[in-house]
């Protein structure tokens, strides 16, 4: 495993984070450094470094990273205003940690992408 992934450092409480949710499969806190009023980060507690790494056996993690992002925006009342779910793959895509995880964004609009 990659020692210097922060996101493994935060699910061994090696350093803190404002966790608001966490199960048996992810682990969703806020990001330190937000784009938004709303910013969380909902990362896999196993690690699958990139969305390229999503197979047969393990895409059920995928599919729940969802469902709690969903969940999250609901219990924080922006469901119905509205919100950004952004998955990140490899450099090029903007991945900037090694470690599968989606933004949750939101809070007020976030403009126009495209």
């Amino acid at each position: 495993m990659n020692q210097k992934n922060i996101f493994l450092k935060i699910l061994k409480k090696e350093i803190k984070a404002d966790i608001i949710y966490q199960d048996k499969i992810v682990t969703a806190f806020k990001d330190i450094k937000p784009k938004a009023p709303v910013h969380i980060l909902i990362i896999s507690n196993t690690l699958i470094t990139s969305a390229n790494d999503i197979n047969e056996k393990n895409e059920n993690i995928l599919t729940h990273i969802f469902t709690t992002a969903i969940k999250i925006a609901k219990k924080i009342g922006i469901d119905q205003t509205g919100y950004r779910l952004i998955l990140n793959c490899n450099k090029n895509g903007g991945q900037e940690i090694p470690h599968l995880h989606l933004h949750l964004l939101g809070g007020e609009y976030l403009g126009d992408i495209l």
